[in-house]
């Protein structure tokens, strides 16, 4: 386990905006309760809760990997409209402490769904 620091710098924080996940036309999951999180040097990942996921879409997959500063991912694939859109989704069941704000939310691929940032509510 690695702690973030300065040579690995993660930040969270509530995102003010709704976030819509959608695949094929079909919404997967819309809340006002995102989470930002900005690791290093990545793109920004927006997390959201499992609660405001449509969980009847997902299908836990065998995949797991592990991060040395979050802990280990599991994978969900998603299902609309007829189609399967393999490991689309990872979550950090539990997470190390430092990151346990994500525990239990959905993260999405975005070259694999839609994500949507619209005007907060």
């Amino acid at each position: 386990m690695k702690i973030p620091g300065p040579d690995h710098p993660i930040a969270i924080a509530a995102n003010p905006n709704r976030v819509r996940i959608s695949a094929d036309g079909v919404v997967i999951a819309e809340t006002a309760r995102a989470l930002t999180l900005k690791e290093a040097s990545y793109p920004a990942v927006q997390y959201v809760p499992r609660d405001d996921a449509n969980m009847a879409l997902l299908a836990r997959t065998s995949r797991v990997t592990h991060c040395p500063y979050k802990g280990d991912a599991s994978y969900f694939s998603i299902t609309a409209s007829g189609n399967t859109i393999a490991d689309a989704i990872w979550s950090y069941e539990k997470p190390f402490p430092a990151m346990a704000e994500i525990a239990g939310y959905l993260a999405f691929y975005p070259d694999k769904v839609r994500i949507e940032e619209l005007p907060g509510s």
